[in-house]
């Protein structure tokens, strides 16, 4: 007796691979948008500092961690205490744990002018500003010069006015940030990489080639 054989033809083969390359396709697409929109949020931090420090000085004549009139700029601040006030200088590391460093108190003097959001009690859990990553976004002034070792290449200090920093940033994340803000050299530029350090350690700078993209960086910047 003979048996008929069924089977998939050419054409209904094709369609499966059609199909298959679409929604692989879609899969990419839609993980490059979401990198995308992460590396963009990561990006919006770094811009977003100097907004409010601008923005303080426009309202105040004062810099913000460093203002010595700021009990009576803005209600419910306290003074600042741990450094040389009204010298233009936010002293203090960028991941100070000191509440009375300028670089900490620096978030209280923008978030009480109305500038950010977030905690005004210095000692708060949640005080800190994190980034996309979850990390924690610091800044310092870039001529204060033990804090500004936050990030060397090749011995020489990242330079700017003022140097924010962001921690905990996966490599393939930092890559394309720099590449977006700066020159895509990690260990160059106005924006570096390093590996995260104790407090009021220095970070040196990693090269671009040498970024592991599933690794954690801190990524800091002069502005």
């Amino acid at each position: 007796m003979k048996r008929n054989q069924s089977g998939f033809t050419l054409i209904e083969i094709a369609i499966v691979l059609v199909i298959i390359g679409l929604l692989l396709g879609g899969v990419l697409k839609g993980q490059e948008l979401i990198n995308s929109a992460r590396v963009k949020n990561l990006a919006t931090d770094f811009k977003n500092i100097p907004v409010y420090i601008y923005g303080y000085q426009d309202k105040f004549r004062a810099l913000p961690g460093d203002d010595a009139q700021v009990v009576n700029h803005v209600a419910g601040t306290l003074a600042t205490t741990g450094g040389t006030v009204g010298n233009g200088v936010i002293e203090g590391d960028w991941n100070s744990g000191t509440d009375t460093d300028e670089s900490i108190l620096f978030w209280q003097h923008v978030r009480l002018a109305g500038l950010a959001t977030g905690s005004t009690t210095p000692a708060a859990a949640d005080y800190m500003p994190v980034n996309a990553s979850g990390g924690i976004i610091g800044i310092t002034s870039g001529t204060n010069v033990a804090a500004n070792a936050a990030m060397t290449s090749g011995g020489v200090a990242l330079r700017g006015s003022y140097i924010i920093c962001s921690a905990g940033i996966l490599g393939k994340f930092v890559k394309q940030l720099d590449l977006q803000m700066d020159d895509g050299n990690t260990a160059g530029g106005s924006m570096m990489a390093g590996d995260p350090v104790a407090v009021g350690t220095a970070m040196t700078a990693v090269a671009t080639a040498a970024i592991d993209e599933a690794a954690s960086y801190t990524v800091c910047m002069g502005i």
